[in-house]
């Protein structure tokens, strides 16, 4: 039984649609504000502490924000998992997000796959979609890979653990495949925002020299599965210096040297239409010690079914002239 509000296609491609009943522009705006506004928060709340308030309230907020930095998350929190259902529902249609699964049936409830997602973009707002909470994949435990950084922002650590995010570790990748989770990565991760353009003519998938993703699917036996998603680009305006050692510097501390922002300096994105693509699944022989050859033949497989699932749906997602290049 599919969930509410999917449809079959003809080519036997499932999809999800947002209902449009469903939108509210005043709750979604306010559940973008907590998905994505915990930074800017922060932020005014440090101003405030230094220009406007006493030395006591200060002192107070500041501790505050440090306790919320180590505080102990509970991604089951009854409240948490409320939010997160908010969130989902009212952010998702925002855009909107379509979801189109190749094959629904392929995915077995009771087992964990390793979901590699392009592109990163400013930020890759279309794979949360695949979250469990969202409930459109036939999948009831599903992990998101994020920066280990983002855990340590006051609010957003609680927001985001409860929305169904992890910090992207290999112990933690390792940990909640073994405990049957499925888990969604983006391979290419921040480096893809160095060769964002303008233009939009073309996307880039960092992911010839990422192959840490292959190895633990392959030691864990998971399936890999291709994601794809369409329309990310409008969503931020956003500058880059030109200055080739700045950029240099930023690389080598991991530290993108990019600023974006979306309505009125922001961090509401822009409305655009996204398309979020999910190939089928690739199987993958559990080996423990998989050699290097061993693993260059999954990853070629899964750059294959990257390349085709973007090709085969270009046009149904309303970019027939978007080129995608894999460095």
């Amino acid at each position: 039984m599919m969930p509410e509000g999917m449809e079959e296609e003809e080519d036997g491609t499932v999809v999800f649609r947002q209902r449009t009943v469903d939108y509210s522009p005043v709750r979604a705006v306010v559940a973008l504000a907590l998905w994505l506004g915990a930074i800017y928060l922060n932020l005014l709340l440090l101003l405030a502490s230094v220009f406007f308030f006493s030395e006591g309230v200060a002192a107070l907020v500041l501790g505050t924000q440090l306790f919320l930095m180590f505080a102990p998350v509970n991604d089951t929190n009854r409240l948490g998992c409320n939010i997160a259902r908010f969130v989902y529902k009212h952010a998702l249609g925002y855009f909107p997000i379509t979801l189109h699964v190749e094959d629904y049936t392929a995915f077995d409830p009771n087992k964990a796959y390793v979901f590699g997602y392009e592109p990163h973009c400013a930020m890759p707002l279309g794979l949360w979609v695949l979250a469990a909470h969202v409930g459109f994949m036939p999948i009831t435990k599903m992990k998101i890979l994020a920066s280990s950084a983002a855990f340590y922002v006051p609010f957003q650590r609680h927001i985001w653990t409860w929305l169904g995010l992890i910090p992207a570790s290999k112990e933690n990748f390792y940990s909640y495949l073994g405990a049957g989770y499925s888990c969604a990565v983006v391979p290419g991760g921040l480096r893809e925002m160095l060769h964002m353009d303008h233009e939009q003519h073309s996307e880039v998938a960092c992911i010839r020299s990422r192959k840490g993703f292959i190895r633990i699917a392959m030691q864990t036996g998971c399936p890999l599965v291709p994601v794809f998603c369409f329309g990310q680009g409008p969503l931020y305006n956003w500058w880059r210096p030109g200055n080739k050692i700045l950029v240099n510097i930023t690389r080598a501390i991991k530290a993108p040297p990019i600023v974006f922002w979306g309505k009125f300096g922001s961090p509401i994105p822009f409305r655009s239409p996204m398309h979020v693509f999910v190939g089928r699944p690739i199987e993958v022989k559990k080996i423990n010690q998989p050699t290097m050859h061993e693993i260059n033949a999954v990853h070629e497989k899964f750059i294959m079914g990257l390349q085709e699932l973007f090709n085969r749906h270009k046009n149904k997602a309303g970019y027939p002239n978007l080129q995608l290049h894999v460095i």
